[in-house]
């Protein structure tokens, strides 16, 4: 999949990212990332908490074990995540997905 790669660091998901949303939740694939509906406005850094609290959710990891490298004023993101295999990102994330 084009939106995750592996690192020696963890996992890097290339996502994008539409604030506002009535909930949170995986849309499908906007080009080669990944495309989320984040529950938050895009102000004060709320939809990037937002993003990193709901990543942390779904996959069942503390919030330290995932970090925004890329994007902090952008809807591309890259996002790192610690401690997961790719295995259980793309099913935890694909099952969120209607």
């Amino acid at each position: 999949m084009a939106w995750i790669a592996e690192t020696i660091d963890g996992l890097v998901l290339s996502l994008h990212c539409q604030p506002g949303a009535k909930v949170s939740k995986v849309v499908g694939l906007h080009g080669e990332r990944l495309k989320l509906q984040v529950q938050a406005p895009p102000l004060e850094n709320r939809a990037n908490e937002a993003l990193v609290a709901w990543l942390a959710d779904q996959l069942s990891l503390p919030r330290k074990q995932i970090e925004l490298l890329t994007g902090h004023t952008s809807r591309q993101k890259r996002v790192l995540v610690r401690g997961t295999t790719l295995e259980q990102v793309e099913r935890l994330l694909k099952a969120t997905q209607k």
